[in-house]
């Protein structure tokens, strides 16, 4: 189910979607500041690619907290606030038929994903 889910998801939106997040990506890390915000956005865009069957969940790693709440505090007012309204507003539109719930679901996902991306890995669920 999980992949006839992803493939309806990548014909009808995801594919344009993860393009402009991979895109949007290089364009950000054309300065030495905008490397870590860029791989944020391809980090969104691969989850973005193929999101049923996969979440995240938080992984400082070996960096302190301290930059990961600046980093996400940055990134909240340059792109997250805009990209969470907008994932925001497609799963609120897709969620009101029934068929849509699935992927509306997906959107408030990835809505949650980008409000803060610092600090958090992507992992498949088996």
């Amino acid at each position: 189910m999980k992949f006839l889910g992803n493939l309806i998801w990548l014909i009808f939106g995801g594919l344009p979607t993860a393009i402009g997040y991979f895109y949007g990506g290089l364009a950000m890390m054309v300065t030495i500041i905008g490397i870590p915000f860029g791989f944020q956005m391809i980090k969104i865009g691969s989850l973005c690619l193929w999101p049923f069957g996969r979440t995240f969940h938080v992984d400082r790693g070996d960096l302190p907290g301290c930059l990961f709440t600046l980093l996400n505090i940055i990134w909240f007012f340059i792109a997250g606030l805009w990209i969470a309204v907008i994932h925001l507003v497609f799963g609120i539109l897709l969620s009101i038929t029934i068929i849509g719930i699935p992927w509306g679901m997906q959107h408030f996902k990835l809505a949650g994903f980008a409000i803060h991306p610092f600090g958090r890995r992507v992992d498949i669920i088996v």
